[in-house]
């Protein structure tokens, strides 16, 4: 049992946004990935375990390149999408938390994490990666985070006033996230005891969206899915309603993530 409940719970909507998720959420930059094996110097067919794959947003770059991966994935429809998504590879989808998963069968040289790692239980997260590894494999995790660059697209700080209206405000002392700035979790590794950290690279990029393409994007976060539908209504209306009284309708979102590469120590 996680000792944080509403993470739990949190967690848990993702499964009923199983159908947007793979249009929806952002590609993570190839830079990453291809930094991600230069670091390691992990070649295919190795063998790599994923944990939280959603619906093989991550997975498929890895794929593709001819790893076999083993992917855990709790909610049952993430998993199915999953399945369909990366039917044409080597790939097999368990549905199972890390937490939960029986690590006993043959070891990994990879256990990574993307826009997930947050999601498993801190108390147990670093023990059970370590338990799925081979001696001296790595551990890696990213995520991808609303950065608002200096010069960004106002939109998304004009807005705050209507999640304000709908009791979904940021807390007063909130600090805005810019590229390049954001936290990184290096402290956490090292205090595991179980890990050396061999890099932590910060990455930003942009997508574009309409209306109905943004909307689809929140409708596929936790605290989003959570909202009331008075609250869905009144916030993706005025998205609409504000975009439409652009020229071109657009909105530019910018992301961060923070990739975090460790190898296993020598027992």
């Amino acid at each position: 049992m996680d000792d944080d409940p509403e993470r739990e719970r949190r967690a848990a909507t993702f499964d009923r946004a199983a159908r947007l998720y793979q249009r929806a959420r952002p590609d993570y930059p190839i830079e990453l990935y291809d930094r991600l094996l230069e670091i390691t110097g992990l070649a295919p067919p190795c063998r790599l375990l994923e944990v939280g794959c959603a619906t093989g947003k991550a997975t498929l770059p890895l794929a593709r390149r001819g790893f076999h991966i083993t992917c855990l994935e709790p909610g049952h429809a993430l998993a199915a999408e999953a399945r369909r998504n990366l039917a044409a590879f080597d790939v097999e989808v368990v549905e199972a938390r890390l937490e939960d998963w029986d690590a006993s069968g043959p070891r990994f040289v990879m256990v990574y994490a993307a826009t997930a790692w947050h999601w498993v239980d801190p108390r147990v997260r670093y023990q059970s990666a370590a338990a799925a590894l081979e001696p001296c494999g790595y551990l890696s995790f990213w995520g991808a985070g609303h950065v608002i660059p200096y010069d960004g697209d106002p939109f998304f700080e004009e807005i705050q006033e209507v999640y304000d209206e709908i009791d979904e405000g940021l807390p007063p002392d909130a600090a805005l996230p810019r590229p390049q700035e954001l936290d990184d979790d290096r402290a956490s590794i090292e205090a595991s005891g179980l890990f050396d950290v061999l890099e932590v690279r910060q990455y930003d990029w942009q997508t574009v969206y309409d209306a109905e393409g943004y909307i689809d994007l929140l409708n596929t976060f936790s605290g989003h899915i959570a909202m009331e539908q008075w609250q869905q209504q009144r916030l993706f209306g005025e998205i609409r309603r504000r975009l439409s009284l652009r020229a071109d309708g657009l909105l530019r979102r910018h992301w961060g993530a923070v990739l975090h590469v460790a190898r296993l120590r020598p027992a």
